[in-house]
């Protein structure tokens, strides 16, 4: 079954972003005092933006542990890094050309490849490599940020696609057809498990149906299929994002 998640509710995107920052802080800290390292997977969207600015300037930027950080992405769009919809281009825009992390602990999916099924497998490649997984095991991330879409998708998990089922790759090349970039790299449901600690991150009234679908139903949607077997599950979510969950208050 995995973690089930603990929420909490903030009272607005800006507190959302203070509130998720803090936690990436904590979690960075941990991981680098018990392993020596933080391997953490970002997310795409508006919602990590906020929080990826607050983490580019003080207090954050300087209580994180940028030399021993190693970032990955829990998935990307088919562009090239400089397009405005890469999910690379717009962390590197706001947080990672700021900080002093080294430029070697940074790996980005090649979104702009011709195969994306190479680009996929090159991928899975480099978290074997960092991670120093031999075949059939598992990357086990710090930290795995993740949004959530109006039909339920995180990362590129769309419901319906062959991918949610995954098993055996720990990366995967996606179409998604409704996508402004139908072309899609994700990161699979047992890398997503696998992590220590999970930290999805939902702002905004017209997220209000999905977060009550993905919390309070049956795990069809692949966002409730996020349940990291060892580890932790942490929902942050704005008061209007929340406002169909019973107990909806800030706290």
């Amino acid at each position: 079954m995995g973690s089930d998640p603990h929420v909490t509710v903030v009272a607005d995107p800006e507190a959302l972003a203070e509130a998720a920052a803090r936690a990436i802080v904590e979690a960075a800290t941990e991981a680098v005092s018990a392993r020596g390292s933080f391997k953490v997977a970002l997310a795409g969207g508006e919602t990590p933006r906020a929080t990826y600015a607050r983490l580019a300037g003080p207090p954050w930027s300087e209580q994180m542990p940028w030399q021993r950080t190693w970032v990955f992405f829990g998935d990307e769009r088919g562009v090239p890094p400089d397009h405005k919809d890469s999910n690379y281009g717009m962390a590197y825009r706001t947080v990672l050309s700021r900080v002093p992390i080294p430029s070697a602990q940074i790996f980005r999916i090649r979104g702009e490849a011709e195969d994306p099924e190479t680009a996929a497998a090159e991928y899975a490649r480099d978290l074997a490599t960092a991670f120093g997984t031999r075949r059939g095991e598992l990357p086990r991330f710090d930290l795995v940020l993740l949004g959530l879409g109006v039909d339920g998708h995180t990362a590129s998990l769309f419901p319906g696609s062959p991918v949610v089922k995954e098993i055996f790759r720990t990366v995967a090349a996606v179409h998604a057809a409704a996508a402004t970039v139908p072309q899609r790299f994700t990161l699979t449901l047992p890398v997503l498990n696998a992590a220590a600690r999970v930290l999805l991150l939902v702002a905004g009234s017209e997220k209000a149906k999905v977060v009550k679908a993905t919390l309070s139903e049956p795990a069809t949607l692949p966002a409730a299929m996020v349940r990291p077997a060892t580890g932790e599950l942490v929902w942050i979510i704005d008061r209007a994002a929340a406002a169909l969950l019973p107990n909806a208050g800030a706290r």
